[in-house]
């Protein structure tokens, strides 16, 4: 004997884009466009037009990891979100947990 099936639930809530992911979707679009080899040169140069419209700071290259205490742009660990210093200070402090000065 069988287990009776059950309908499946609704989703508990709807997938929403945020800004920053539809500008990325909308660049990429816009991009592909300039790409396409079968698109008329006057629609290749309106998406040109209108990628050059964007913000600059919308483009993904222009986006850099900044150390999430002091907002310093260099040296940053990825894994931990924070500058070499601001690490180093952290790990003094013994709030990192599992990361020790090594000493030898």
């Amino acid at each position: 004997m069988q287990p009776a099936l059950r309908p499946l639930a609704p989703p508990t809530h709807a997938f929403v884009w945020t800004p920053e992911e539809l500008a990325d979707i909308y660049r990429a679009a816009l991009k592909a466009r300039i790409r396409d080899l079968t698109l008329s040169h006057e629609e290749k140069r309106a998406a040109q037009d209108a990628v050059a419209s964007l913000p600059r700071d919308s483009n993904p290259n222009r986006v850099t990891n900044r150390c999430a205490l002091t907002g310093r742009p260099r040296s940053n660990l990825r894994r931990f979100g924070l500058s070499r210093i601001a690490f180093r200070e952290k790990v003094l402090q013994g709030v990192i947990p599992g990361v020790i000065k090594s000493s030898w």
